[in-house]
C-alpha cells in the first residue's frame, strides 16, 4: 500500500536510515543519480511489473552477455535500495519484504533465461534442443528452492536452483549438441549473468548443491534422471528441502508432471509418516553439531531458538501429514503456522510464539544484512555495530535487544524441544525381560517374564508368555524388517503393562497381537504408537471391549491418528460443519491435478471413516443410543452419496445439461434410516428427463457412482452396493425413468417389492425427482390391498426367508430366525401395505419403531402388544449391535452365553425370550399364526 511522502519528508526519511546501512549509504554516494529516484519512489512498494517494465523499456538494447549482466545489476540495486529504505523506516511490513526480493529473483532468472535461450538457439548456433521420444522443443525447468521456492527470500540471500530438463535428445542447429550438454550450458551462462561481481555488483549468489548427488553431479538432469534418483537414493532431508520447491520457468506440461508426479509423491506419503520425528532428530542433531563446530551460537538463523528451528517445526508436521491434507503442502513458513493455528495439532500458544520469534528473527536478519549487503545472520560484535542493530530494532539499547532476542529463541528451543523430545518409554522399559525369537530356549529370560507379567496383575502370566513367544516366531514377525522388529520390541514392555488394565485380558492381548500384524508391515504407524505413547490406553480400551473395532483400526491404520488426542472423539458431529470442511478438501487448490480422482477417492475414504470411527468411539463408551447411531450414520452415507453424485457428474464427458435431473433413491437399512458401521447401501437411480441420449448418459453415471463408491484404493473403499432392488433386479435397467418405475410398480412389481418400497426414501440429486418419486411411492402404498391375500403373499415370503437363512445351531439368529428382527419389519410392512390408504400417515419414513407406536394408536393392534413389540424390536437390535461389535458376551449384567456368532449374530436359546414372545405376541395378533 502506497502512502504520500512529500519529497522534503522523503529525504528526511532516507537521511535518517542510512546510519543503518553503509551499502545504502555506498551506493547512494557513488551513483547520486540514484538518489531522486528512490526519493520519489519511496511512498511506493517495487512490484514485479515495475521491475519487468525497467528490464524491457524500449531504450534499452541488450546486445550482448555484457549488457544483460549490467542491467540486471541495475535493476538489483534500485530494488535494494527502496526496498532497504522502507524496511528501515518502518514504511513495508515482512511481506513486502519477503514478497519483494522474491519477485526480483523470479524476474531476473526468467529474463535472464529467456534472453540466453533465445541466442543460443539461433539456428547458425546450437539451435532448438528437440526431445527424442515427443519430437518438442525442450526447456529448461528451473527449481526454485529454501526461501526462493518458499516465496520468502531474505535481502541478501543466495537463491538455490536446479535444473531439469524434460527429455534427451539433440539440438537441430548448425553446431548440433546433446539436449544435456545444452541445457549445461545454457545453466552456466545463468549462473553467470546472476553472479559474477562485475563493477555493478552482483544479482544474486547461486547455490547449485541441492541438485542430486551435490557438486559431484551434472548441473543439469533429465526428468527420468530425477524420478529414478528419487525413487532408489533420495535421502530424508531432501524430502525437507523439496518441500518448499517451485518451478518458476518451463512448460506447464513439464512442470506438472514433476511436480505432481515426481516431486509430491517422494515429498508427502499417503500414509501419515509419523517417521519424520526421528528423521528430523536426526537431521537437528547433525546441524547442532555443525553449530558447534563452527561456534555459530550467535547465528539467529543455524543456532539455538533459531530460524531453522522453527522451519523443522513446520516441516515435520508437513511431512506427516502433508499426503493426505492438501491444506498443508504449502510453502511459506508463516502460511504453516496459520494452517496449523487452524488445525490444532498445536496449542494456539505455541503457534503465536513460534509466529511472533520468526517474524522478530527474520526482521533481524535483514537488519543484519543491510549493513554491507552480505548474506550473514551472526550478531555483530563490535559495539557500535551492537547499537545499530539495537536502534534499528526499535530498542534503546543493545541490551534491551538482546533480552528480547533471548526470550524469542528461549520460547523456540522450548517448543523444539518439546515436539521432538526423546520417545517417552515405560518406566519399565530398561528392566522388561526381552523375548526374541533367537532366545525361545532361553528359560531364563522367559521366567523373567512371567514374573514381570505376574507383578502387573496377569492372573495367567504363563499362558500370556507363551502367546508372545508364538508371536515372535510367526512367519508374520519374522518376515518385518529390522527396524519394524526393533519398534515392536520396544513396545511391548509399555503393551503388557497397558493391557493389564484392561480385562479380560488374554483376549484384549490376542486382539491388540492381531491389530499388530495389520499394522506392523507400516513403519509410520509403529512409529506413531512410539512417539505417542498416550494412545496405546485408548487403543487397548478399543480391543478390549470390540473385536469389530480393532479390526476396523487393522483395516484401517490412519485411524490411529483420531487417537492421538481425546478431545473431540466424543462430540457428536456437527453434519453442516463437516460438509463444508469435505467439500474444501474435495476441491482445494492444491490437488494434484494429474491425479485428482484417486485423490478425491481417498479424501472421502479417510473422511468416511474417520466420522465412521468417532462414532464408533463415542457408541464404545455408551453415550449414544442405537438409532441415534443410525440417523448420524445414515446422514454421512447421505453426504457421501452427495458428493459422489457431484463428482461422478464432474467426470462424465457426455452431458447434455449442467445438473443432472437423476435421483438417488434409498432402500432397506438407508432408506429406513438404520443404518450399522457395515451396511451396503440399497439403491436405485431414477431420471426425469426426455432427452433422447438421456438414458445412456445416467446409465453411465450411475455406473460411475457404484464405481466411485466400491472402487479399492489405498485408502480402502467407502461402501459396498446392492444394485437389485431395481425393476427385474439383475436383468433390469441400471437406471429408470419414473415414469417407467411407475409403470413397473403399477403393473408389474411383486409384493415383496412393494414391502421394499415401504423403507425407501429419495436420498439425493435432483429435488423435483425426488418428490415425483415420493409422490409415487405414497400413492402405491394407499393403494387398497385384499388383507386376505397380501396376508397370504407375506407370509409366503417370509418362510422363503427362513429357508434361505436356514439356522443349524441351537442358538437363536436376532435377525433371520422367527421371533426376530425380520418378523418385527414383515409386521410393520404388511400394516403399512394393508391399511395405508385407510391412514396415509402410516407411509410417513418415521421408522419401525414410531410406524409400531402408530399402529397401536390407530387400533390396528392392541396398544399393548405394539409397545411391547417395538420394546422388542428395540432391545433385539441393540442385542445384534453389541454382538456385532465385541464378539464376546456383554459384560453389563447379562448372561450371554459364550457360544456366540459374531458374524449370524447368535445368542443362546433362552436369551432374549421375553422379547421374543412379545414378537411371536404381535405376529399372532397380526397373521392369526
Amino acid at each position: 500500500m502506497s502512502t504520500p511522502i512529500d519529497s522534503s519528508r522523503a529525504a528526511s526519511i532516507v537521511a535518517s536510515i542510512l546510519p543503518y546501512s553503509r551499502y545504502l549509504k555506498r551506493t547512494l554516494a557513488s551513483e547520486p543519480g540514484l538518489q531522486q529516484e528512490l526519493l520519489d519512489q519511496l511512498p511506493n512498494p517495487f512490484l514485479w511489473e515495475e521491475m519487468l517494465d525497467f528490464l524491457q523499456h524500449p531504450a534499452i538494447s541488450l546486445e550482448d552477455e555484457a549488457d544483460l549482466h549490467r542491467l540486471l545489476r541495475q535493476l538489483r540495486k534500485r530494488v535494494i535500495l527502496r526496498l532497504a529504505a522502507r524496511d528501515l523506516a518502518g514504511l513495508a511490513d515482512l511481506n513486502e519484504v519477503m514478497t519483494t526480493m522474491t519477485a526480483l529473483a523470479d524476474t531476473t532468472i526468467r529474463f535472464a533465461l529467456e534472453f540466453l535461450h533465445t541466442a543460443m538457439t539461433h539456428p547458425g548456433h546450437f539451435g532448438k534442443p528437440t526431445g527424442e521420444k515427443t519430437g518438442t522443443e525442450q526447456q529448461l525447468l528451473i527449481v526454485a528452492m529454501g526461501k526462493l521456492g518458499g516465496g520468502e527470500l531474505n535481502v541478501s540471500s543466495d537463491v538455490d536452483l536446479i535444473f531439469i530438463y524434460p527429455e534427451d535428445g539433440e539440438t537441430d542447429g548448425r553446431k548440433s549438441i546433446t539436449n544435456h550438454e545444452f541445457f549445461v550450458r545454457l545453466g552456466r551462462k545463468l549462473i553467470a549473468s546472476l553472479s559474477d561481481y562485475t563493477v555493478d555488483g552482483y544479482v544474486f549468489r547461486v547455490d547449485m548443491r541441492l541438485r542430486p548427488h551435490g557438486e559431484n553431479s551434472p548441473l543439469a538432469i533429465s526428468l527420468p534422471m530425477l524420478e529414478d534418483y528419487f525413487i532408489t537414493q533420495g535421502r530424508e532431508w531432501e524430502r525437507h528441502a523439496w518441500i518448499k520447491s517451485r518451478v518458476i520457468t518451463g512448460s506447464s506440461v513439464a512442470e506438472a508432471t514433476l511436480m505432481e508426479l515426481i516431486v509430491r509423491p517422494f515429498v508427502f506419503r499417503k500414509y501419515l509418516d509419523f517417521e519424520a520425528y526421528e528423521a528430523m532428530r536426526s537431521l537437528h542433531a547433525q546441524l547442532r553439531k555443525e553449530v558447534d563446530r563452527r561456534e555459530l551460537h550467535d547465528n539467529i538463523k543455524l543456532g539455538p531458538g533459531g530460524i531453522r528451528e522453527i522451519e523443522f517445526i513446520t516441516q515435520v508436521f508437513q511431512l506427516i501429514r502433508g499426503g493426505r491434507d492438501a491444506d498443508l503442502c504449502i510453502r511459506p513458513t508463516l502460511g504453516v503456522l496459520r494452517r496449523l493455528r487452524q488445525k490444532q495439532p498445536l496449542p494456539g500458544q505455541t503457534i503465536e510464539e513460534l509466529t511472533e520469534a520468526y517474524c522478530f528473527l527474520r526482521k533481524l536478519e535483514h537488519r543484519l544484512q543491510y549493513l554491507d549487503d552480505q548474506q550473514t545472520q551472526n550478531l555483530p560484535q563490535h559495539p557500535d555495530e551492537q547499537t545499530l542493530i539495537a536502534r534499528s530494532m526499535g530498542f534503546t539499547g543493545y541490551g534491551d535487544f538482546l533480552d528480547h532476542l533471548d526470550l524469542h529463541r528461549q520460547n523456540v528451543t522450548r517448543h523444539f524441544e518439546q515436539i521432538f523430545a526423546a520417545r517417552r518409554k515405560s518406566p519399565r522399559h530398561d528392566t522388561f525381560a526381552r523375548i526374541r525369537p533367537e532366545q525361545s530356549g532361553d528359560h531364563e529370560t522367559v521366567e523373567a517374564f512371567s514374573k514381570q507379567l505376574q507383578t502387573l496383575g496377569y492372573l495367567d502370566p504363563g499362558k500370556i508368555t507363551a502367546r508372545v513367544r508364538q508371536f515372535y516366531d510367526s512367519t508374520f514377525f519374522r518376515q518385518l524388517t529390522h527396524s519394524s522388529q526393533e519398534r515392536i520390541f520396544e513396545l511391548m514392555p509399555t503393551l503388557m503393562e497397558v493391557i493389564a488394565r484392561f480385562p479380560p485380558v488374554d483376549i484384549t492381548l490376542e486382539r491388540i497381537l492381531r491389530l499388530l500384524e495389520k499394522i506392523g508391515q507400516y513403519p509410520a504407524y509403529l512409529a506413531l504408537l512410539q512417539e505417542h505413547p498416550q494412545t496405546l490406553p485408548r487403543v487397548a480400551k478399543l480391543a478390549s471391549v470390540s473385536q469389530w473395532a480393532s479390526d476396523y483400526l487393522g483395516r484401517h491404520p490412519i485411524l490411529l491418528d483420531e487417537l492421538l488426542t481425546s478431545s473431540g472423539l466424543h462430540i457428536l458431529p456437527d453434519w453442516p460443519a463437516l460438509k463444508t470442511e469435505l467439500t474444501h478438501q474435495l476441491h482445494h487448490v492444491n490437488i494434484p491435478k494429474v491425479q485428482m480422482v484417486e485423490w478425491q477417492m481417498d479424501v472421502l475414504r479417510h473422511f468416511q471413516h474417520a466420522q465412521v470411527f468417532r462414532l464408533l468411539v463415542t457408541d464404545l463408551e455408551g453415550d449414544l443410543l442405537l438409532e441415534k447411531l443410525s440417523d448420524h450414520l445414515t446422514e454421512l452415507a447421505d453426504l457421501i452419496l452427495d458428493n459422489v453424485l457431484q463428482l461422478a457428474w464432474q467426470g462424465l464427458k457426455k452431458k447434455h445439461r449442467e445438473l443432472p435431473a437423476f435421483a438417488i433413491i434409498g432402500y432397506g437399512k438407508l432408506g429406513g434410516k438404520e443404518l450399522g458401521y457395515a451396511s451396503d447401501l440399497d439403491i436405485v437411480f431414477l431420471y426425469r428427463d426426455d432427452h433422447p441420449d438421456a438414458a445412456s448418459i445416467y446409465t453411465k453415471l450411475a455406473q460411475n457412482i457404484n464405481l466411485w463408491l466400491t472402487s479399492h484404493t489405498s485408502a480402502g473403499i467407502l461402501y459396498e452396493t446392492d444394485l437389485r432392488l431395481r425393476p427385474n433386479g439383475t436383468s433390469g435397467l441400471l437406471v429408470n425413468s419414473i415414469e417407467a418405475f411407475t409403470q413397473y410398480q403399477y403393473e408389474q412389481a411383486w409384493v415383496w417389492e412393494h414391502q421394499a418400497l415401504t423403507r425407501a426414501r429419495f436420498v439425493v440429486g435432483d429435488r423435483e425427482a425426488g418428490e415425483m418419486f415420493e409422490q409415487m411411492r405414497k400413492n402405491m402404498l394407499c393403494q387398497p390391498r385384499d388383507l386376505v391375500k397380501l396376508k397370504r403373499e407375506i407370509l409366503m415370503m417370509r418362510s422363503k426367508m427362513l429357508e434361505a437363512h436356514p439356522n443349524p445351531t441351537p442358538l437363536f439368529d436376532i435377525k433371520h430366525d422367527r421371533g426376530g428382527i425380520i418378523d418385527v419389519e414383515f409386521i410393520v410392512q404388511y400394516l403399512v401395505l394393508g391399511y395405508a390408504h385407510r391412514y396415509p400417515q402410516l407411509t410417513g419414513n418415521i421408522g419401525n419403531i414410531a410406524l409400531l407406536k402408530l399402529a397401536g394408536e390407530l387400533g390396528l393392534t392392541s396398544a399393548g402388544k405394539a409397545t411391547a413389540a417395538l420394546t422388542a424390536y428395540r432391545e433385539l437390535r441393540r442385542t445384534q449391535h453389541q454382538l456385532r461389535l465385541s464378539g464376546t458376551p456383554e459384560p453389563a449384567g447379562t448372561a450371554l452365553s459364550r457360544d456366540v456368532s459374531q458374524k449370524f449374530a447368535r445368542v443362546a436359546n433362552n436369551h432374549l425370550s421375553d422379547a421374543r414372545q412379545a414378537v411371536f405376541q404381535l405376529w399372532e395378533d397380526i397373521f392369526g399364526t
